[in-house]
């Protein structure tokens, strides 16, 4: 670890991104904070305002980041609790089916007085149950519980406060607390299992813990990802709507350079958050931007467009890859899709000739060419029955090349 004498004095290395839209900007930052663990937060700055006009304020950046951290910490010590949130949830369920005023009639006459004691048939019939329930024997039966439910998400900032969020959310937080309220719902017993286990995974998670390492863990390694800082780059001869883009540069200024900010959790401190921006920049360029702002971001990378080789890597190597997104839909049908490697170098080679001669829209193009080639079948899949297809190049030439050579249809479609 670095010694803490200089530690504080460490800022991080943020980063901007240059390149055409398409080409993996935002995904990069991601998986990158996905890897780590880290609260990850994506914002377009061209939603964020001068302060003094009616819009967001960028100090939500900050609000929103620590939510994405408080939200990572609840699921994580959920996890921890989850086994005694299941024995919990059980004894309820037990509960249900068998209330407790069944054990009243099972009671011993010898009892002293004020004592409470079920009788030996009573608690071997809870045995029973408790063995049948975590045997799976009774999840078809139904039973009614009890749920917590709040009025909170349906609740709005009014219009008035719409330029101060912190006390919009502070209002819609109390609100929310005060409107919770139970119902009723009848459901099945497997059914009531997991809602009854999320429930009590919540009640034993405790509040002050999280917001300790929210914060903690925003602070340390947070990642914003600031999209389309080209759109409040200040252009010459322009006025009217343009007059807050440089504000809202000065704005994001402190929060880059590090100050403090007032959140639910607690004040988080933005001086190690790690800032990406990105920005097609075909207008403007990167030195556009306040000089201040710049020097914020000493590591620059540019990106190039992405090439037909690139596509078909696209389709072929993610784990979660269009032509295995595709695949999984159409076995939900029973029908097995396979894509041959020439089809797959096809639609590569088409994606790429579509963005040289309409707009470059990057892999985003991929998916609007495999919507052309499996129009067709998606519409019949229902009907097809259990059956294996294989797409093969000729079949993508087919249904592309003639709409490909239409520009004007083109443009529209593709």
């Amino acid at each position: 670890m670095v010694d803490e004498s200089i530690r504080d004095e460490i800022s991080p290395k943020n980063i901007i991104m240059v390149g055409p839209t398409g080409v993996g900007k935002t995904e990069i930052a991601r998986r990158l904070a996905r890897l780590t663990g880290a609260p990850f937060l994506k914002v377009e700055v061209s939603k964020f305002t001068e302060v003094g006009y009616v819009g967001r304020d960028v100090d939500a950046i900050i609000r929103d980041l620590v939510e994405v951290g408080a939200q990572l910490v609840r699921e994580e010590l959920r996890k921890e609790v989850r086994d005694k949130a299941g024995e919990r949830a059980e004894e309820r369920i037990l509960d249900l089916l068998l209330p407790p005023a069944d054990l009243d009639t099972a009671r011993a006459y010898t009892d002293r007085p004020g004592e409470t004691a079920p009788a030996k048939p009573a608690s071997g019939t809870r045995e029973k149950l408790r063995d049948l329930l975590r045997a799976g024997k009774l999840d078809a039966r139904e039973i009614e519980i009890e749920v917590e439910a709040s009025a909170g998400p349906g609740w709005s900032v009014p219009p008035g406060m719409a330029g101060n969020e912190q006390v919009g959310q502070q209002l819609k937080d109390l609100f929310g607390q005060l409107g919770r309220r139970s119902h009723k719902r009848t459901v099945k017993v497997a059914d009531a299992r997991e809602l009854l286990v999320e429930e009590e995974a919540a009640k034993l998670v405790d509040a002050d813990t999280v917001a300790r390492r929210a914060v903690q863990r925003c602070e340390q390694l947070g990642v914003v990802f600031l999209d389309e800082i080209d759109k409040i780059c200040g252009r010459e001869n322009m006025r009217g709507a343009d007059i807050s883009r440089e504000g809202v540069q000065r704005d994001l200024l402190p929060l880059v350079e590090g100050s403090t900010v007032q959140t639910k959790y607690g004040p988080v401190k933005s001086d190690h958050i790690l800032f990406v921006a990105a920005g097609a920049f075909h207008v403007s360029k990167v030195s556009d931007l306040i000089p201040e702002l710049q020097g914020r971001f000493p590591i620059r990378v540019e990106l190039d467009s992405l090439s037909g080789k690139d596509f078909a890597r696209i389709l072929r190597e993610p784990a979660n890859s269009l032509l295995k997104q595709y695949a999984a839909l159409m076995a939900t049908e029973e029908v097995m899709l396979s894509f041959e490697d020439d089809a797959i170098d096809a639609m590569a080679e088409l994606a790429f000739k579509a963005n040289t001669m309409l707009e470059n829209i990057g892999a985003r193009r991929l998916h609007t060419v495999l919507e052309r080639v499996l129009e067709d079948l998606s519409f019949d899949a229902s009907e097809l029955g259990p059956r294996a297809i294989s797409i093969s190049a000729a079949d993508v030439h087919e249904r592309v090349d003639a709409l490909l050579s239409d520009q004007d249809l083109s443009r529209h479609i593709l």
